[in-house]
Formats: structure tokens, C-alpha cells, sequence
């Protein structure tokens, strides 16, 4: 498993950035921003409505992520680029976590998204082609 620690330090450094994001998506928040469903109004100028979108981001690539993390390396893909490819996830989605609560900056949102689900796809097809 030592091959993989990168990988697997990913997945814990992705677990914290959860708690954090969970955190910080939690703070703040009053009643007035309120819809009926009880999240935050959709607004992308509100730094409450932004937390609240990158913990919900967070939370729905974080399937994903340890899905084909998990397959890589049960399959045993070269555990330098999954490594690598684990790392730029995680660097790129605590970029993308600034970017998501600091600006409205919606390509540059993007192209972090991309990046890190670049890199989830990159281990699923290396998990797969490990299988065959």
C-alpha cells in the first residue's frame, strides 16, 4: 500500500477539506437567506450562497473520487499516476473551494472542476483497463 500513499493521503486530505467546507457552509447562515426548502437563496454574490455551493460540489465529487481511487488501486494501476493524478484532484478542488467561496469567478470555477474530474476520470479508465 506504501506504492500508493499519495493516493491515499489524497483521500484524507479530501475527507478534511469536507469537514472544513461542511463547516464553513454551516456558518453564517440566517433565516432571511432562506428559501422554503431551507438552503441559501440562490444568489452567487452572497459568500453564503457560495459556501453552501462548494460543500454541495464537494459532496457530490467526492463519490467519484474515492470510487476510482479505490478501483485503481485494487486493480493495480501504476502507482505513479495514480498518485499524481489523486493529488492534482485534491490541489485542484482546494483551489476551486477558494475560488467557489472568495469570487464569482465562474470560468475559473470551471476550469478547477475540470481539472480534478479530469484526474477522477484518468483512474477509472486505468482501473478499467486494469480489469481487461
Amino acid at each position: 500500500m506504501e506504492l500508493y500513499a499519495h493516493a491515499i493521503a489524497s483521500l484524507g486530505g479530501y475527507a478534511i477539506l469536507m469537514f472544513v467546507l461542511t463547516a464553513l457552509s454551516a456558518a453564517g447562515r440566517s433565516d432571511d437567506e432562506r428559501a422554503l426548502c431551507g438552503q441559501v437563496k440562490r444568489d452567487y454574490a452572497n459568500p453564503t450562497y457560495r459556501k453552501a455551493r462548494a460543500h454541495a460540489n464537494a459532496v457530490e465529487s467526492a463519490g467519484p473520487f474515492i470510487a476510482a481511487v479505490l478501483a485503481a488501486i485494487l486493480m493495480g494501476a501504476n502507482p505513479f499516476w495514480v498518485n499524481l493524478f489523486a493529488s492534482v484532484f485534491l490541489a485542484a478542488r482546494v483551489v476551486m473551494a477558494f475560488v467557489h467561496i472568495g469570487t464569482t469567478n465562474q470560468p475559473m470555477r470551471s476550469l478547477f472542476w475540470s481539472i480534478s474530474m479530469l484526474c477522477v476520470l484518468a483512474m477509472a479508465v486505468m482501473a478499467i483497463w486494469g480489469a481487461f
